[in-house]
């Protein structure tokens, strides 16, 4: 089953300098363990909501906003796309990668089984 884990971050509470190099090393040697596990199929960061844009469908019509949008608190910054066997197994790969963040950042991670045509959800 795959599964798509939504990182939220509040892009106040964002280090200045971003993440640490120390971050990076130990962000990096979880990625290639879970890569060699066969789980990652993807993943990355979002660049921050200011150089984003947001459209709306109501009634028909699109509007369009520029970022930042002042009235999120918590935002995307990121996501991984795993393939685990259950969604415990997905959870605890999810809690592992915010437990590399350490007591530095403020992080939630939202898990969501992604539907697969014809499958049965689990």
């Amino acid at each position: 089953m795959r599964f798509m884990m939504l990182l939220n971050i509040d892009e106040k509470s964002v280090p200045a300098d971003g993440p640490s190099p120390e971050l990076m090393a130990e962000m990096g040697r979880l990625l290639d363990e879970m890569t060699k596990a066969g789980v990652l199929l993807d993943t990355a960061g979002l660049r921050p909501t200011s150089e984003g844009t947001r459209l709306h469908l109501k009634g028909g019509k699109i509007e369009a906003t520029d970022g930042p949008f002042a009235e999120a608190k918590e935002v995307i910054g990121g996501y991984a796309l795993i393939q685990a066997a259950s969604k415990e197994e997905a959870v605890e790969w999810a809690t592992r990668f915010l437990r590399v963040h350490g007591d530095e950042w403020e992080l939630t991670s939202e898990i969501r089984q992604v539907e697969e045509p014809g499958a049965e959800l689990g």
